[in-house]
């Protein structure tokens, strides 16, 4: 466990951020790993069909994952505030909620998947195969759910190493089971959907043995689950919206599959590997943005505002000679990034002019999702839906289908709507930022001479 409330801000987020860095490499390097192996053995629609699975697993799996978010948070302030007594409470109620939200999801995922598929007009031929993926990786929901939610509460506790081990490990098994399954069984797309199922599974089984052996105030035990409607209440509130902001940006990554289809297999296959490198650039703005919530969390509880705008800025600093550092990278290099994935010259072209267009931008990812982690840090989470909503469907998704369809760029009208989308982002948490109405949202409220009240 770390306090957060003390210290040099700067260090403090930097080395509660590197463990979360490590882990979402490790996690980004095997679905990389996992892309070129579809690619490279099952061929270019079993790509395609991992590729379009991606929006509708995050459409169903992040409202609730959103909504971890808001105990995770509620979590840092009551450990900040040193209320122990509520923190455990918070992590009890947290576990019944995801385990009765697995079962639905699980249910929602097997049965809704193919139905989507057709929405987003996704290619005949690549249907049958992408929703035998989805129905197997949906039949392990609880596991990602559990597996999540316990590596969430460890890090709003103030540890971002634990959760690293048990994902480093996860991976390399995810890895060594993807080679086994689809080139020794010859299980094809089946194979990579049971790995990864199989893999949380040891995960989470992992890490509830862990903490019931050195951490006996974590100790997970069906008996002694308690749920708390209160902090329930308070979950729901300050995680809701987040909820919604994911499904927002799931539904909206539909949207831009559904007008990326218009152009065939080939632009679905170059645009989904495409994305896997992209989201690999992203991790230390979401790694740091991770941070900087817990960061701003702990020191709301310990009613220390002065330390959030130093540890804002902080984190603005690092992140965007980071994101620099990888645009030059994705824009000078992106072919032989998409050399990895398949061998075919159109594909590898298309992908390549993605990595152009949307890399040379990330300062505008990072910055945006700094901004964002600091209002959910301190308990505002609706304001970041709304901006997420605007930013999305309001510019993102009318300017990619505009662009696309009414202007001669074509498909490379989807690429530039990305980054335009995220500088509306910015400028609206930027505005909403300096108005301050944010620093209201706490759950754990202060009188002006620093008293605490409930």
């Amino acid at each position: 466990m770390k306090d957060l409330s003390q210290g040099h801000e700067g260090k403090l987020i930097s080395r509660f951020a590197m463990p979360m860095l490590l882990g979402n490499i490790f996690q980004q390097l095997y679905n990389i790993v996992d892309t070129i192996i579809v690619g490279k053995f099952i061929g270019i629609d079993a790509l395609a069909a991992v590729g379009s699975s991606f929006p509708i697993i995050f459409m169903l799996v992040s409202f609730i994952l959103g909504i971890t978010m808001g105990f995770t948070i509620i979590i840092s302030q009551y450990f900040g505030a040193k209320d122990m007594n509520k923190v455990k409470r918070a992590i009890n109620t947290l576990y019944i909620f995801l385990f009765i939200s697995s079962l639905v999801v699980s249910i929602a995922g097997i049965f809704l998947s193919e139905s989507i598929f057709k929405l987003t007009d996704l290619p005949a031929q690549i249907i049958p195969m992408a929703t035998q993926f989805l129905t197997i990786y949906f039949a392990g929901m609880v596991f990602l759910f559990g597996y999540n939610a316990t590596s969430a509460i460890l890090r709003g506790l103030g540890d971002s190493k634990t959760p690293l081990y048990f994902l480093i490990g996860s991976v390399i098994l995810n890895i060594a089971l993807d080679l086994l399954f689809v080139l020794g069984f010859g299980w094809g797309i089946k194979g990579v959907a049971w790995a990864t199922v199989f893999s949380q599974g040891v995960a989470f089984i992992a890490q509830i043995l862990y903490l019931n052996r050195y951490h006996s105030f974590l100790q997970f035990s069906f008996r002694e689950l308690r749920f708390d409607r209160k902090i329930f209440r308070q979950g729901i509130r300050i995680g809701l919206p987040t909820g919604f902001q994911h499904t927002f940006v799931a539904a909206g990554m539909l949207a831009l599959y559904w007008i990326v289809n218009q152009f065939g297999v080939t632009a679905n296959a170059a645009y989904s590997a495409a994305g896997r490198i992209d989201s690999f650039a992203a991790m230390p703005a979401m790694s740091f943005s991770a941070a900087l919530s817990t960061f701003v969390g702990q020191n709301m509880g310990a009613n220390r505002p002065d330390r959030i705008r130093r540890g804002l800025r902080s984190t603005l600093l690092m992140t965007a000679g980071i994101s620099l550092s990888i645009s030059m990278v994705t824009v000078f290099f992106g072919r032989y990034l998409m050399m990895m994935f398949t061998t075919d010259p159109a594909v590898i072209e298309l992908g390549r002019m993605y990595l152009i267009i949307v890399g040379a931008f990330y300062v505008l990812f990072s910055t945006m999702f700094a901004l964002h982690g600091t209002l959910r840090g301190a308990g505002d989470t609706f304001v970041p839906m709304i901006i997420t909503l605007l930013s999305l469907w309001v510019i993102r998704v009318p300017v990619a289908y505009l662009l696309s369809k009414y202007t001669s760029i074509g498909l490379y009208g989807v690429f530039w709507s990305i980054p335009i989308g995220w500088l509306a982002g910015v400028i609206l948490a930027y505005i909403y930022y300096v108005f301050g109405g944010w620093k209201k949202k706490a759950v754990v409220k202060y009188h002006d001479d620093g008293g605490r009240i409930d």
